[in-house]
């Protein structure tokens, strides 16, 4: 009867993950239709606890505005902290202004600076993060946590192996990410030698939105800005 039990609920899960292969297609088709839209866009990432008064909020909000200023949109998570503040920026800007939202059981809910159209809610990660890295022409990375240098090694990993065209990723706080770049100088490359100096090319490591744009600029002048889809 134990063995009836268990083969029944075998075939109830194989089947549940069979239906859920529609609602992955469906997030996909939905971001894909609505993200093809929006132009060329920069992602800012950073930590959803950052609060309005912490100093990097403050600074992702004004690299968002000069980012509207230069002709791009912003794309954040969608999320409070440092995706509020991207959006923020963007919106006051009178730029474009996405947010791609994820279902998650504490923190994540919509900021109110996301344009009404361009607000997506993910229930996969792996759909989301297709999406960020497909639309953007860049990634900004302020201090944030585990999700946050998800996508930062994501991105470096789709680039070092050819997968997704270059773009600048620009990691904004020297005191937050200089720890880190020092140790992927000395430790992944100089001593296990696990990387290539050029697999570094493209990540910087900044302090203020005026350096932010400088790379941006700097980088597209080389191409004609437009999506890179």
């Amino acid at each position: 009867m134990r063995d009836e039990q268990h083969h029944k609920r075998w075939n109830e899960i194989k089947t549940n993950d069979s239906w859920a292969i529609f609602k992955i297609m469906g997030e996909f088709v939905n971001g894909y239709e609505k993200l093809s839209r929006i132009g060329p866009c920069v992602s800012i990432f950073g930590s959803a606890r950052t609060k309005p008064d912490n100093k990097y909020y403050k600074l992702a909000e004004e690299i968002a505005a000069k980012i509207v200023d230069h002709g791009y949109g912003v794309i954040t998570g969608g999320g409070p902290g440092i995706m509020e503040a991207g959006n923020k920026g963007a919106h006051i800007a009178g730029g474009t202004s996405v947010g791609l939202n994820i279902e998650l059981p504490f923190e994540q809910h919509d900021n109110p600076y996301i344009d009404s159209d361009k607000s997506l809610d993910f229930d996969y990660f792996f759909v989301r993060k297709v999406m960020f890295v497909k639309y953007s022409q860049g990634f900004v990375v302020m201090p944030g946590g585990f999700g946050t240098l998800d996508e930062l090694f994501e991105a470096i990993t789709l680039i070092q192996t050819n997968k997704i065209e270059k773009f600048p990723i620009i990691l904004v706080g020297t005191e937050f990410w200089g720890g880190l770049i020092d140790w992927i100088h000395e430790t992944l490359l100089t001593r296990f030698n696990n990387i290539s100096a050029k697999d570094l090319d493209l990540i910087h490591v900044v302090d203020s939105p005026e350096e932010v744009i400088d790379i941006l600029d700097a980088f597209y002048k080389k191409y004609r800005l437009s999506p890179n889809f």
